[in-house]
């Protein structure tokens, strides 16, 4: 590919100028100064990799979408679709997990038939963590979508977690098939209480950009 000819008055180039230097260098600082060239544009890739938000698409008859970063993929657990954490030292201080819902037959709205529903699903909650204390419950929006808030405290891993289960369905008229937001977290200084799960820290964005249709 023929290069733009270079006006007088412009030049010499940077790379008309280093030339001589780095012929006359030796060969292991030229084998050097290439791999040094290569670590910086592959430290650049990692880099833009860790910072950049994944995401995740489940579809099915409640199809959702949501994206996340400083949470990781693991193994889900029986039942979940879908289950991001974060640990340190081995041990757990943030997860969001999607687990299936499905409603019995109602008559009337969704927004009605949730909290009815919550009632069990609270029973189930109580049976599965050790020290369960519900904290709170009421209805909220998910991006406009009408849900149903779950707060509590629980014991994980021999350590007092915040709780947040957030029962959600389709926007469409009979739906009975849902989705529950499972989200647990350590108590920290942006997340003083059950309420404030996912309000801040890494558990804010994949509910933020939580989508079901």
């Amino acid at each position: 590919m023929a290069t733009i000819p270079l006006k007088p008055q412009y030049g010499p180039t940077l790379g008309t100028l280093l030339a001589p230097r780095w012929h006359a260098a030796p060969r292991a600082v030229r084998i050097l100064a290439r791999a040094a060239a290569v670590g910086l544009v592959v430290l650049v890739i990692a880099a833009t990799l860790a910072l950049w938000p994944a995401t995740y698409s489940h579809g099915g008859s409640a199809p959702f979408h949501f994206s996340y970063r400083g949470l990781y993929r693991t193994t889900p657990e029986a039942g979940q679709y879908v289950r991001i954490d974060r640990r340190a030292g081995g041990r757990l201080e943030d997860s969001f997990a999607v687990s299936p819902l499905r409603l019995p037959p109602y008559a009337g709205g969704e927004s009605g038939e949730l909290p009815v529903y919550a009632s069990g699903y609270i029973d189930r909650l109580s049976g599965k963590f050790r020290d369960f204390v519900l904290r709170g419950e009421g209805k909220t929006r998910v991006n406009t979508v009408p849900a149903y808030n779950i707060f509590y405290t629980a014991r994980i891993e021999g350590r007092e977690m915040y709780g947040r289960d957030v029962l959600l369905l389709p926007e469409r008229q009979g739906v009975r098939d849902g989705v529950a937001l499972e989200m647990l977290t350590l108590p920290s200084a942006g997340v003083t209480s059950p309420l404030e799960v996912a309000t801040a820290g890494v558990l804010e964005r994949p509910v933020e950009t939580f989508t079901i249709s």
